[in-house]
């Protein structure tokens, strides 16, 4: 009983939409900040190494280097304070946390893109199409 009552409580504080995106992608994520009485939109952006968690305890970790140190910042999926999540680059990821990336240095820590249009291209060019 108590676990429906629970559940009916998390499902009000969900967004609707919830942004498409995995581990390894590289993205935007727009934070509304409060300054006194004024909000502007703060644009963090990084490297995804991490999801956690479900419902409305869902997190996700983003990872960026910023003056040769590196920064990681843990973001709530569902909070109000994030106003979108902006996929800029799809990278080929064989694990679900990358934090092997802390370690490396310089062009070591890029990712290999996921391509679509090699996929796209392989179906084209196939035997059976002729």
């Amino acid at each position: 009983m108590s676990q429906q009552i629970l559940a009916k409580v998390e499902a009000a504080s969900l967004k609707t939409e919830v942004p498409q995106f995995s581990i390894g992608d590289t993205v935007d994520v727009h934070t509304r900040i409060l300054e006194g009485e004024k909000e502007r939109i703060q644009i963090f952006n990084g490297v995804v190494i991490a999801r956690a968690g479900s419902g409305s305890r869902e997190t996700f970790t983003v990872r960026r280097i910023v003056a040769g140190e590196g920064v990681e910042r843990k973001f709530p999926l569902h909070s109000p304070k994030i106003a979108r999540v902006e996929v800029k680059r799809s990278g080929v990821s064989r694990r679900a946390k990358l934090y092997y990336l802390r370690d490396r240095v310089g062009k070591a820590v890029r990712l290999r893109e996921k391509r679509d249009d090699q996929v796209a291209g392989s179906k084209k060019g196939s035997a059976s199409d002729a």
